[in-house]
């Protein structure tokens, strides 16, 4: 299938521009989480402040491809899909700030023998980030790609959810308070939210990969 953007190239490099943004705070999310779990707030600090940068100027080229798209009316038959899938994958860096502003906000006392779960499921909503983010650029120059990066995004947010219940099971055996309990809780399942939104839009890649291929 042709690419999409055969005669746009103005408007393929600002999604690839946001699209780079989207991988970025993937990875800065899993580097953050490192920070704090070690105990280096600075540096958890200094990649959250990036996370929000990245997301401010995410959101300025949304609208500014938002803005092509309907001023000069280009790719009328695929508008409404790039504009949802544009959409969705803002959802996921808004996840990923949020989730850093409810550490950074509460700084939760993590016990030592909790911290590597937390990686790990960290880790998994970056690797499904990154599978995301490969799967819409897919779409626009390769459907055929789609598929598979479709499929490790879906893996890695099942094996983010095994995580999130060993973690959950794990809290609630420890002897300490009820609300100590609840807390990290919540953020389990503040960082499952990453893989879980990536999931969410690469379903909705999925279908907007068939609808093209009809």
């Amino acid at each position: 299938m042709a690419n999409l953007f055969a005669r746009t190239r103005l408007l393929e490099s600002k999604i690839d521009e946001y699209l780079n943004h989207t991988s970025e705070v993937g990875l800065l999310f899993r580097e953050a989480m490192k920070n704090f779990l070690d105990g280096r707030l600075d540096e958890f600090e200094e990649r959250r402040g990036k996370v929000c940068d990245l997301e401010n100027h995410a959101d300025e080229l949304r609208r500014e491809v938002e803005r092509q798209l309907y001023i000069e009316t280009l790719i009328p038959e695929s508008r409404g899909d790039v504009l949802g899938l544009l959409e969705q994958t803002d959802d996921v860096i808004n996840h990923v700030k949020l989730a850093l502003m409810q550490v950074s906000v509460e700084n939760p006392d993590i016990p030592a023998e909790l911290g590597e779960g937390y990686l790990e499921l960290a880790d998994y909503g970056s690797r499904a980030v990154q599978e995301l983010v490969m799967g819409v650029r897919a779409f626009f120059r390769n459907t055929a790609a789609v598929p598979d990066h479709a499929h490790k995004v879906a893996f890695w947010e099942k094996e983010a959810d095994k995580v999130a219940e060993r973690l959950k099971r794990r809290i609630f055996q420890l002897d300490i308070r009820l609300s100590h309990k609840i807390q990290l809780g919540n953020f389990v399942m503040h960082v499952d939210s990453i893989a879980d939104q990536a999931e969410d839009v690469s379903e909705r890649l999925s279908i907007s990969t068939i609808k093209r291929s009809i």
